[in-house]
């Protein structure tokens, strides 16, 4: 398999171009481009270089992302490993439920962490990744 290099508005816009969490980036390329989509779904649970992606709200996070918060006064951090979001070496179904073990209060995960996608420097807020109703595409 041979990897491309993309720039995160790119990956932004292909994330939100996908249908469901099943739905691969290849699969969007494909129908962009008008590729023959028999092939669609060919490799939608597949590996990243290292280990399985985290899809969480329609958002895929490659194996390897990692999550930091600053909250009072302390830094947090979580990790995707293997398809798990993984906060202090337990494994939580959604970005909220791993804020909720650092605030031990009801949180929207989505706005609470920022993610670093492997291979890049900067750390976005993770709510900047999905679909918003507001989203003139929605």
């Amino acid at each position: 398999m041979t990897t491309i290099e993309i720039d995160f508005e790119v990956f932004k816009e292909l994330t939100v171009l996908r249908d469901n969490e099943e739905t691969s980036y290849n699969d969007v390329i494909r129908r962009l481009l008008n590729l023959d989509t028999s092939k669609l779904r060919s490799e939608s649970t597949r590996m990243d270089s290292d280990g399985l992606a985290y899809v969480s709200k329609g958002v895929r996070f490659p194996h390897g992302t990692k999550f930091r918060k600053h909250y009072k006064g302390q830094e947090y951090r979580a990790e995707i490993v293997d398809g798990e979001l993984i906060y202090e070496g337990k494994s939580y179904s959604s970005p909220s439920k791993a804020a909720m073990a650092v605030t031990h209060n009801s949180v929207n995960g989505w706005i609470f962490w920022e993610c670093q996608m492997p291979g890049r420097s900067d750390w976005i807020v993770i709510s900047s990744l999905r679909k918003h109703k507001s989203d003139p595409m929605w």
